[in-house]
């Protein structure tokens, strides 16, 4: 299986490809997410789209620098019936996300894209449906209390490895998804790599 780079800061990704024996560097896309997702809303791109779009831009960013590596890039978002909800930017914006998903149920896409010499050769997306339980404004108040700043804008406004998997009464789709990295389907695609 060939070392990969991940154009990605992000701890639980990586954490995904060291459990899997992938070797990789980190070197973050710095791609300015919230640019990109304005111009993809003006033209109206679903949020499955805009999912794809990301990773492949930041995927291409990257290796367009390391020439003949494999770069891996990523991207997670939430579909709320076809609106896209972004990170929150502060824990007021977060609470005005968990009311809004609150007893109800959304998709969250995870889209993955591998790039060469500043190409995609591969990319895959998955889609994990959720049903957030119908909880009191007390109650969110008190899980937001339990979330680290870092835990809340990396990974939207729920964690499902840790504190985030109480929100749910139902997931339906593969847990690696949902921390955004399908990782079987990596891995096949890798283990086939010539």
């Amino acid at each position: 299986m060939p070392n990969i780079i991940l154009a990605s800061k992000s701890k639980v990704r990586k954490k995904i490809l060291d459990e899997n024996n992938i070797l990789n560097e980190v070197r973050p896309s710095n791609v300015d997410e919230d640019i990109v997702k304005l111009s993809l809303l003006k033209e109206k791109a679903s949020p499955e789209m805009i999912s794809k779009n990301l990773a492949e831009l930041k995927a291409n960013k990257v290796s367009s620098k390391y020439a003949d590596n494999l770069v891996l890039g990523a991207d997670s978002v939430i579909d709320f019936d076809g609106e896209l909800i972004s990170k929150p930017r502060d824990r007021k914006e977060a609470l005005e996300i968990l009311k809004k998903l609150n007893g109800k149920k959304h998709h969250l896409i995870s889209s993955v894209c591998i790039s060469k010499n500043g190409s995609m050769v591969w990319n895959y997306t998955d889609k994990a449906l959720l049903t957030m339980k119908k909880m009191t404004e007390k109650e969110l108040k008190k899980y937001l209390v339990k979330i680290s700043d870092e835990a809340l804008y990396a990974y939207n406004v729920y964690q499902i490895e840790g504190e985030g998997r109480d929100l749910f009464s139902s997931i339906d789709g593969n847990e690696n998804t949902i921390m955004g990295l399908p990782i079987e389907k990596i891995k096949k695609y890798l283990d086939n790599y010539k």
